[in-house]
């Protein structure tokens, strides 16, 4: 094994933990944080877990399945979590020599030089950094390779006697944390190889990491043979394999919170999923030159007629903008729609990727003078909602009517169920907490 580490720093019940961080009283509590229009389960603290809920548990059922537990629940609050999780990762960064972020609540730091002990005292540290700092709690997995990093993060989740960092740091612990490790539960398995393994005998981590390397190979692919080389303390996964910050694709799409017949409604709808497609491009330093739009009916209502359609349109010039965005899933919308069906779902996909520094731009669409413009208009648009809220600024084709059932505000937000949302402590000045 070499002398440098990988340690994975992960959050504990992260929206959850999010939630809480604004309210200490909870603490010890069971709370759920619900998927979008309040409909079932995504996240739950430790005590939930306990009580015996489960993921994806429907949020009318909880009071019928625990009737006599006091269950806090809350709407999930996207513009809280990823401000919160952004702090964190920042400090961090500010705590390691290099630092790779992998998902909304984990991310790898690299370290050097550090013996058995100093790594303990570095995880140990770090974790009271970021709950004094935070108040939200990590579990930290320290090893030579990612994979076994990831091992040990889960080590430190489970058990309270590793004081939330887990070090494996020679051949005797590798050993002894893969024999009691399920094969299933290893980063890069999960359930798509499991059944295969266990048919052949392979029910820990560690008896994946004794199987012949060619063998591995063959029978599985070459992601596989670099799991089986991790397990085994070669660190061979690429960086730019790991993160997931640049999508090859983007998807926005929701339930409407009732059924709508009127094209004007829907409108609205696809026109604030364009506009985070686009955001979301922005924020990635990506162009997209496709835009694809599908609606679809309430497949569970056998008394009402079915329709699904999805309709695409290729950009003259790959663009991030706001407007052009917009204007083409408008236009895609309109192509998919049908008169005379009751529409339950709508969704907007941008593909066909690259990096906004090398559009190429059409001879026939290119308006450089336009482009500037529209440039400009949307960097200050997004420094405004960064400042202020989400939303703060929108295009009309975004503001939803009094008609549509959706209030005076006009928010995105405000078109999904949420009834339960806690306050954007962090994002919005209005909602700042108040402390007596």
């Amino acid at each position: 094994m070499s002398d440098n580490y990988w340690a994975l720093i992960d959050v504990d019940n992260c929206y959850v933990s999010c939630e809480r961080a604004f309210r200490p009283d909870l603490n010890g509590k069971p709370c759920v944080v619900l998927s979008n229009n309040d409909g079932c389960v995504v996240a739950r603290s430790n005590e939930a877990k306990l009580i015996g809920i489960k993921a994806g548990t429907p949020f009318f059922k909880l009071p019928q399945l625990f009737p006599e537990k006091e269950i806090y629940a809350f709407s999930s609050n996207y513009e809280l979590y990823a401000d919160m999780t952004r702090r964190l990762m920042n400090l961090v960064r500010s705590h390691c020599q290099d630092f790779h972020r992998y998902s909304i609540d984990e991310g790898f730091c690299v370290l050097n030089g550090l013996d058995s002990a100093s790594l303990r005292q570095w995880g140990e540290k770090l974790h009271k950094t970021i709950s004094r700092g935070l108040g939200m709690p990590v579990s930290i997995g320290v090893a030579h390779t990612k994979t076994l990093a990831k091992v040990a993060s889960k080590f430190a989740k489970r058990y309270p006697g590793y004081n939330h960092c887990c070090v494996i740091d020679n051949d005797e612990k590798r050993r002894k944390a893969l024999s009691l490790f399920p094969v299933g539960d290893v980063w890069g398995i999960g359930r798509r190889w499991e059944n295969r393994l266990l048919q052949c005998q392979v029910v820990t981590a560690l008896d994946f990491s004794m199987l012949n390397r060619l063998f591995v190979r063959s029978t599985f692919n070459v992601f596989a043979e670099r799991t089986w080389m991790e397990l085994n303390g070669i660190d061979c996964i690429p960086v730019d394999d790991m993160e997931h910050v640049t999508k090859k694709s983007i998807c926005t799409s929701r339930s409407f919170p009732e059924m709508l017949t009127n094209i004007t409604d829907i409108r609205t709808h696809v026109a604030n999923y364009a506009a985070c497609c686009a955001a979301k491009l922005r924020s990635q330093h990506s162009v997209a030159g496709f835009v694809s739009v599908f609606v679809d009916t309430n497949h569970f209502r056998d008394d009402l007629p079915q329709y699904a359609m999805s309709q695409s349109l290729s950009l003259p010039t790959p663009s991030n903008s706001t407007q052009t965005i917009v204007d083409a899933a408008v236009e895609c919308l309109e192509m998919a729609f049908v008169a005379g069906y009751h529409y339950k779902r709508a969704g907007v996909m941008v593909m066909n990727l690259c990096k906004d520094n090398v559009i190429q731009a059409s001879l026939v669409d290119f308006d450089a003078a336009k482009y500037e413009r529209m440039r400009k208009i949307d960097k200050v648009i997004d420094k405004i909602n960064k400042q202020h809220g989400s939303e703060t600024v929108v295009l009309g084709a975004q503001q939803y009517t009094a008609k549509g059932g959706r209030g005076k505000a006009g928010h995105f937000a405000d078109a999904i169920k949420r009834q339960l949302k806690s306050k954007n402590y962090t994002t919005r000045w209005s909602d700042i907490i108040t402390v007596k």
